[in-house]
């Protein structure tokens, strides 16, 4: 499964008001039949999954293009056309409370759509893992608080999800696609776009953190007495170890380095359940509930004080385009990728069974979109 686009947006204040959500839900489906007419469920997923083409979508739609209501608006407009129309298509999820829903909602759409348990179950463990990945696995600061589940009736799925930076106010925007899948752990990601990187990110589901993952999961199996001794270790760099370190690390300058903080409280009941429960796998310990970002950060680096398991601390986010003010002009980068996709919603909006008022305005919403300065 590949992570196909990530986007930062600045918190913005207020709510969509009702004209304008209205609006939007006619323009999405007139798109939307369009799309489907011309190409497949498939294809209209591997678009939502590509972060210039959401992003145009959201602009033709008529919502601020570089606001973090983008992707909660949009994705929202959405849920209500699938939930509206029969298309072949439906949305679990949404904004905050609603996001908790996704699993329920999981399983009255398989059921809709006649997917067998097996399938529906598979749903379900899919979208709590992406979850987990983007939210404790790759710990880049922003805290997850959107969700969204789109699946068709044939069971292939796209999944958009966002996460807030509290302290800079900018949100951070997440796509997944089925077509693209691989284990969900090792390097889901591919063209990952992003305005703001990172210096330090722990990111263990880089290729560069295989043998800390393997690490993680020989310690909460063989080796729960090894973690608590190392734990304290590194908490009081003047204790003395109980066994042998199998790298030769300074403690004490370890624990000066901002990005290597170790979490100063571990849940120790949560470390004895999973232990007994002996997972197999890295997925395994990730699903775990009570397993968070502060658990698998400290494991990380236990890993790495005991046997040296190297760790990725990069940002796999790559610039993609700064978000400047009001104008709504981006800066491009992918040129021909972003003609592609201008040219192909405009086409449809020329064919869309909207009034010629509204196709007017929304080509010009999508021509300042695009427009280079």
């Amino acid at each position: 499964m590949k992570r196909s686009g990530i986007a930062d947006l600045p918190l913005h204040g207020g709510k969509a008001p009702a004209w304008l959500v209205n609006r939007m839900i006619k323009l999405a489906h007139a798109v939307i039949l369009v799309m489907l007419d011309d190409f497949s469920k498939e294809e209209l997923l591997r678009r939502l999954s590509n972060p210039y083409w959401f992003q145009a979508l959201s602009c033709v739609l008529g919502y601020d293009w570089h606001s973090s209501g983008t992707t909660t608006v949009t994705v929202g407009v959405l849920k209500s056309v699938f939930s509206k129309h029969d298309l072949g298509i439906a949305v679990a999820g949404g904004k905050g409370i609603v996001s908790r829903n996704t699993p329920k909602e999981l399983v009255e759409i398989g059921n809709k759509f006649k997917f067998t348990e097996e399938m529906i179950d598979t749903l379900v463990t899919t979208s709590k893992l992406i979850a987990k990945v983007d939210n404790t696995a790759l710990q880049d600061g922003f805290q997850l608080y959107h969700h969204s589940f789109f699946v068709t009736s044939e069971g292939h799925w796209a999944v958009i999800q966002q996460g807030m930076d509290p302290v800079k106010r900018y949100a951070r925007r997440y796509h997944w696609l089925s077509s693209t899948a691989g284990d969900l752990i090792n390097e889901p990601h591919n063209a990952i776009k992003s305005e703001v990187i990172r210096e330090k990110v722990l990111n263990l589901t880089s290729r560069k953190s295989e043998e800390t993952r393997k690490a993680i999961v020989d310690l909460v199996v063989d080796n729960p007495n090894e973690i608590k001794t190392a734990y304290y270790n590194l908490i009081d760099p003047k204790q003395t170890f109980l066994f042998e370190p199998k790298l030769d690390l300074d403690i004490k300058k370890l624990n000066e380095i901002p990005y290597l903080y170790l979490p100063k409280k571990f849940n120790w009941k949560i470390l004895d359940e999973l232990s007994e429960l002996t997972p197999t796998d890295f997925k395994e310990i990730l699903l775990f509930r009570g397993v968070g970002p502060s658990m698998l950060r400290s494991l990380s680096l236990i890993a790495l004080l005991i046997w040296g398991t190297p760790i990725s601390w990069e940002d796999p986010a790559k610039f993609s385009f700064a978000h400047g003010g009001k104008d709504g002009i981006p800066y491009p980068v992918n040129v021909k990728l972003m003609e592609e996709v201008s040219a192909y919603l405009q086409d449809a909006l020329n064919r869309a069974k909207i009034g010629d008022k509204e196709k007017i305005n929304a080509i010009k919403r999508l021509t300042k979109f695009f427009a280079i300065k």
